[in-house]
């Protein structure tokens, strides 16, 4: 299923519209070209709706909010409700910032998105208002099954597919639960390798609406992380990492390829 959903990408080079961080916004847009489809970053206010109407997937990032950016999120999520065009939210930060949790929960609530996506932290936020944390890094001390749980419940709440990104990727639609364990802590070390999945997702929903398409997303972004890993620093290793997003073959695909799929009620 990988595989088939990787080539759909490349055959019908999809319209992804990001409306994203600017500290990330050169990595997402070679993301999604390295992939086969096409990136437009826009988001003017003005300008937004009518892009978001053409496209074939809409990802939505909360990092570095700005006041213009959370009016023009509002736009496009309207824009795919209209449209039934699947939509990422990215949630980037709501563990540290009351602003970005207020308003992540009024999207969820007005877009009804199809990927809720965050670190270890940000889940945990989002399925427990009184959970903090410093940053927008993830809590290393919490624990892969307590965050499974408030995944697979908040993906009944919302009727949606959460991704728990981690040394472990969790991605769970409340029924079915799936743990990607591909990757390398040194795409920890570079920024907006988290952006980068998020734009990934949104390239495989355009084809495929379901947990196959955030697994997908997981599996090609850990599994290009270890075929880039490198001693020579984190400026080579993100040369490396477009370089294996552009070239990543089937075959690399099914050998590298490291994942558990498990009932939600077996967790």
């Amino acid at each position: 299923m990988i595989n088939k959903i990787r080539s759909s990408v490349k055959e019908l080079h999809p319209l992804i519209h990001c409306i994203t961080n600017p500290i990330s916004i050169n990595q997402c847009a070679n993301s999604i070209l390295a992939v086969g489809a096409r990136p437009i970053m826009a988001e003017h206010p003005k300008e937004v709706a009518e892009i978001t109407a053409t496209a074939q997937a809409l990802m939505l990032n909360l990092g570095n909010i700005t006041d213009a950016r959370m009016e023009s999120m509002q736009l496009s999520a309207q824009a795919v409700m209209e449209k039934n065009i699947p939509l990422l939210l990215d949630i980037v930060g709501i563990a540290c910032s009351g602003l970005r949790r207020s308003y992540a929960c009024a999207l969820i609530k007005n877009g009804k998105p199809t990927v809720i996506k965050g670190n270890y932290s940000e889940i945990n936020a989002l399925y427990n208002a009184a959970y903090h944390s410093s940053g927008v890094d993830a809590d290393g001390s919490l624990e892969k099954s307590a965050v499974s749980k408030a995944a697979s419940e908040l993906a009944r709440k919302y009727h949606t597919i959460i991704l728990a990104s981690g040394k472990t990727d969790i991605v769970t639609d409340g029924k079915q639960i799936v743990y990607i364990k591909n990757g390398t802590p040194q795409l920890a070390a570079v920024t907006g390798t988290g952006c980068m999945l998020g734009a990934l997702c949104a390239c495989y929903l355009s084809v495929n609406q379901d947990i196959s398409a955030v697994v997908t997303a997981c599996a090609v972004l850990g599994i290009c992380g270890q075929l880039s890993e490198t001693a020579k620093g984190s400026g080579s290793f993100m040369v490396n990492l477009l370089d294996h997003l552009s070239t990543l073959t089937n075959e690399e695909v099914t050998n590298y390829l490291d994942l558990e799929e498990f009932n939600v009620e077996s967790i």
